[in-house]
């Protein structure tokens, strides 16, 4: 009988949008490379909603988080970099590898999408939370394509 491969085990990842009030939260996994929409995390003044992250990490039990790094079209970097990157030290509590991808035109790519649904009578009133928690989605599938 021959031996069969060694299968690496699937992995899952919380993919982020951070954004200063709402920060869009999707779940991927590698097996299909597709990934889900799962909502937002409040980031007001008084900080970001780590209870929440929490919950949704003991939740899905990811093996990576991916955070979207904001960029100008020319591939600078975005006015949002500095709080991003402080977001990201933020997720060093919860000791999961935390890696970045490029995050142009997610948000734009994610209303579009929502918006040609709401068209198409597929989908009722789009929210901000809607669209944020799209975004993550692209954020993960292109973090996951990349793999």
């Amino acid at each position: 009988m021959p031996d069969t491969p060694e299968l690496s085990p699937a992995r899952t990842i919380l993919a982020f949008d951070f954004g200063l009030r709402r920060i869009g939260v999707a779940v991927g996994q590698d097996v299909t490379g597709s990934a889900s929409p799962i909502g937002v995390v409040n980031n007001r003044d008084s900080g970001t909603d780590h209870e929440r992250i929490a919950a949704l990490i003991a939740e899905w039990r990811p093996t990576t988080l991916v955070v979207g790094m904001p960029a100008h079209a020319d591939g600078s970097p975005g006015e949002m970099q500095q709080h991003v990157e402080a977001f990201i030290d933020e997720l060093g509590r919860y000791e999961l590898p935390v890696e970045t991808i490029d995050e142009r035109y997610t948000s734009l790519e994610a209303e579009r999408v929502l918006k040609d649904a709401r068209a198409a009578g597929t989908r009722g009133r789009i929210s901000k939370e809607m669209i944020d928690s799209a975004a993550a989605v692209f954020i993960a599938e292109r973090y996951l394509a990349a793999r």
